[in-house]
């Protein structure tokens, strides 16, 4: 399964919901970084020391930072949804369409509602 970083703002319940669906995912709090207000690019720097593709809710910045070209193992962004278990079951769908994910930018989004 994947090796996933999610940023200090991406809900705790998908990251569960995705260990539980197998992924290794580690998060800001779990590095010792959490509160620390680290800036984008030093996430993004921190999840490809660690091969690990980033997942965040921030999309306008990871987008730029990956439009920008910087190296890294993957960047998920997603939108807000409070269905956390159905966020986690579409993760895991894009990481299955997109694997390998290093250098790639893979969006997330909920579903419309009709």
């Amino acid at each position: 399964m994947a090796r996933l970083f999610a940023d200090e703002n991406f809900p705790l319940r998908v990251v569960e919901a995705l260990r539980r669906l197998g992924h290794d995912v580690l998060t800001i709090a779990d590095v010792g970084q959490a509160g620390r207000s680290l800036t984008d690019e030093a996430v993004l720097g921190l999840a490809t020391a660690d091969d690990r593709t980033v997942m965040t809710l921030n999309r306008k910045h990871f987008v730029r930072l990956h439009a920008a070209g910087l190296s890294h193992a993957g960047i998920i962004v997603c939108s807000l949804d409070l269905d956390f278990h159905e966020q986690a079951e579409r993760i895991q769908a894009a990481i299955i369409a997109h694997t390998p994910l290093a250098g790639r930018l893979i969006r997330v989004n909920r579903p419309a509602i009709p």
